[in-house]
């Protein structure tokens, strides 16, 4: 019982580095392409190999387990607004007033 509960820390962890890498990889991609000659090389060349990283690490982790894989896909999603929350205040200066942000 124990052994179970640290592979699924261990699989939601795993989903945040495999969510921190897809969607890290993608806020980088973007930059690269406002200055690439080949933006639509640099889109596909990334998606594909994104999307080859976290298929197969989600596979390897589950293991056939549904646990596994809902744990491992916890992590990708919390990655995912961990990114945001990151790429998006890199982006806002800090002198700007976030309610302005919101306003109509």
């Amino acid at each position: 019982m124990m052994n179970e509960q640290v592979i699924l820390v261990l699989a939601l962890v795993t989903g945040m580095l495999l969510g921190a890498i897809f969607f890290g990889g993608l806020w980088w991609t973007a930059q690269q392409l406002v200055s690439s000659r080949q933006p639509a090389r640099w889109f596909f060349g990334s998606l594909v190999l994104r999307t080859s990283i976290v298929l197969v690490g989600f596979y390897v982790i589950s293991h056939g387990h549904w646990e596994r894989m809902l744990a491992c896909m916890l992590g990708f999603v919390i990655a995912r607004l961990m990114v945001f929350r990151l790429t998006r205040a890199a982006e806002t200066p800090a002198h700007v007033d976030h309610e302005a942000n919101h306003a109509s």
